[in-house]
């Protein structure tokens, strides 16, 4: 338990500065990479999934002779893909605005449900070689969509800058910058 909350912790900090890196790099497309670079859902994914995946280098570490960590580390990531949005568009659909507080709450809300599911899954029965070489494969297809869909966003509007109805690193706002260009 007490990793849990130790893990949870870590990857919200480092969640949190990777919404604001891009800009501190002064706009590092290298960074972009794994920073968020608008303010589009699928950049508030990449920053929950980034520190996510820097985790698992700790905790493959810790948990990886444990014969469902591929699994559980896979499906603590697609817990974050698919939970981002349905909080983030549930939430606007309910309330009929976009309430900036409770975007900063759901971003805490999937990252507590992700770890949560990474560590009840370490504690079921083993799940099988199907299931292990399933889980591997899928584990590359997230990191290999995580970086194709950085670099070439889709043009949807999980991928679309509400500030400025851009996409990818076109879609940064100098505006909204915390880092202001010298003339």
């Amino acid at each position: 338990m007490l990793f849990l909350v130790i893990s949870v912790i870590t990857i919200s900090i480092i969640g949190t500065l990777a919404h604001f890196l891009y800009d501190l790099t002064n706009h590092n497309k290298f960074i972009g990479i794994f920073a968020a670079v608008n303010e589009s859902t699928w950049e508030h994914i990449k920053i929950a999934l980034t520190p996510t995946l820097l985790w698992g280098l700790i905790d493959g570490f810790i948990y990886g002779e444990n014969p469902n960590y591929f699994f559980a580390k896979t499906l603590s990531l697609i817990t974050i893909i698919i939970l981002m949005p349905l909080l983030f568009y549930g939430h606007k659909l309910v309330a009929r605005k976009d309430y900036f507080v409770f975007d900063i709450i759901s971003f805490y809300i999937v990252i507590i449900a992700s770890q949560a599911v990474f560590y009840w899954l370490l504690q079921l029965n083993s799940m099988g070689f199907i299931v292990h070489y399933l889980s591997c494969v899928g584990l590359f297809v997230v990191f290999g969509g995580y970086m194709v869909l950085t670099l070439l966003p889709l043009k949807n509007f999980m991928f679309k800058d509400p500030l400025t109805n851009k996409y990818g690193y076109r879609a940064h706002s100098e505006k909204y910058s915390i880092v202001k260009k010298k003339k």
